[in-house]
């Protein structure tokens, strides 16, 4: 399994976890075998320009993501996640991408549901 965590540079395991997943520094990517972390790698945002979250949706896809853990998310791009199988979970009170795949792991993290989407615009969840 590929969990996709929209973080803080430098990225990684002790990097924080974003307030918003279109306004990322980068994505962590954290694979995941028989329940401990296997494998981490960082990559690069999509640019945040009109449309940018259904681009950023496609190329986390591309990235053969299972699960993304989100600290903010607007309703298209949750739609978008949906569409494309990706599970979405809030991860906002994870301090860092580590803590976020270990509540994860353990089955602690809220899946995302449109209650819980804004408007975007860089705020903090």
């Amino acid at each position: 399994m590929r969990i996709a965590i929209p973080s803080l540079s430098p990225g990684g395991l002790d990097a924080g976890v974003h307030g918003h997943f279109g306004h990322c520094d980068l994505y962590t990517l954290v694979d995941v075998d028989g329940g401990a972390v296997a494998r981490v790698a960082t990559v690069p945002p999509v640019p945040h320009e009109q449309g940018g979250c259904l681009a950023a949706v496609a190329f986390l896809a591309g990235q053969e993501v299972d699960c993304l853990i989100a600290g903010g998310l607007g309703k298209r791009p949750l739609m978008g996640f949906n569409q494309a199988g990706i599970e979405v979970y809030r991860g906002a009170g994870a301090p860092t991408v580590g803590a976020a795949v270990q509540a994860f792991l353990r089955g602690d993290l809220e899946v995302f549901s449109g209650e819980f989407t804004c408007g975007g615009g860089g705020h903090h969840h």
